[in-house]
C-alpha cells in the first residue's frame, strides 16, 4: 500500500526505541512503587504500548479504549464516538493514557475527561509524538516522545486507511493529496 515515491522515512527503529526508552524511564521514576492503569487508545496506540510496557518496571494493568473522530479521512471530523470503553474500575488508581500522536487534542481531551470522572488517583497523557502545533483544544501532555511537524505520518501503528500499521519505522507523506 505505501508508495515509497510518496513516503519519505521520518524516524527509523532505532530512533524510535530511544524515544520509547526516554518515556518509560521518566514513566519509572514517577511511578516507582505505585500501580499504574495504562489505558491505551486502539488501534494506533498498540505498537507504541507494546514496545512501552517492556521497559516499565511497575504494577501495572492494562486496559483499551477505541474511540473515533476520523473515520477514513486524514483530518479529525471534530466529533468523537466511543466504540469501546475501559472495563477496569480505575477509582483511585494512577491512570496513564497511552497515544501514538496527538494532534487537534479533540479525542484525547474527550478521553482524559472521561476517565477524571471516575475519580482515578491521578490521569496523565503518554505520547510518542505530539503535533502540538496543530492543538485545537487544551490537554495535558505530561509525557512526550518527540515533538513532531504537521505531517501525515505512517508506520509503527500510524495508519493510511487503515493500511501501513505493521510497518517498523515512521514515514511522512511526501505530497499531499
Amino acid at each position: 500500500m505505501m508508495d515509497e515515491r510518496n513516503f519519505t522515512k521520518y524516524l527509523n527503529r532505532h530512533e524510535i526505541d530511544a524515544l520509547v526508552i526516554r518515556v518509560a524511564e521518566a514513566i519509572n521514576n514517577d511511578y516507582k512503587d505505585k500501580k499504574v492503569v495504562l489505558v491505551a487508545v486502539l488501534k494506533g496506540a498498540i505498537l507504541f504500548l507494546a514496545d512501552l510496557v517492556r521497559h516499565l518496571d511497575l504494577d501495572l494493568e492494562i486496559e483499551f479504549v477505541r474511540l473515533s473522530s476520523y473515520g477514513k479521512a486524514r483530518a479529525s471530523s471534530g466529533t468523537v464516538t466511543l466504540l469501546k470503553d475501559i472495563q477496569s474500575d480505575i477509582r483511585g488508581k494512577h491512570v496513564l493514557i497511552v497515544e501514538e500522536i496527538i494532534d487537534s487534542g479533540r479525542t484525547l481531551k474527550f478521553l482524559y475527561d472521561r476517565l477524571k470522572a471516575s475519580n482515578p488517583a491521578s490521569v496523565e497523557i503518554v505520547t510518542l509524538l505530539d503535533k502540538a502545533s496543530k492543538r485545537m483544544v487544551d490537554v495535558p501532555v505530561k509525557y512526550v516522545g518527540k515533538l513532531v511537524e504537521d505531517q501525515f505520518l505512517i508506520g509503527y501503528g500510524l495508519d493510511l486507511e487503515e493500511h501501513c500499521r505493521n510497518l517498523s519505522e515512521i514515514y511522512y507523506l511526501k505530497y499531499p493529496n
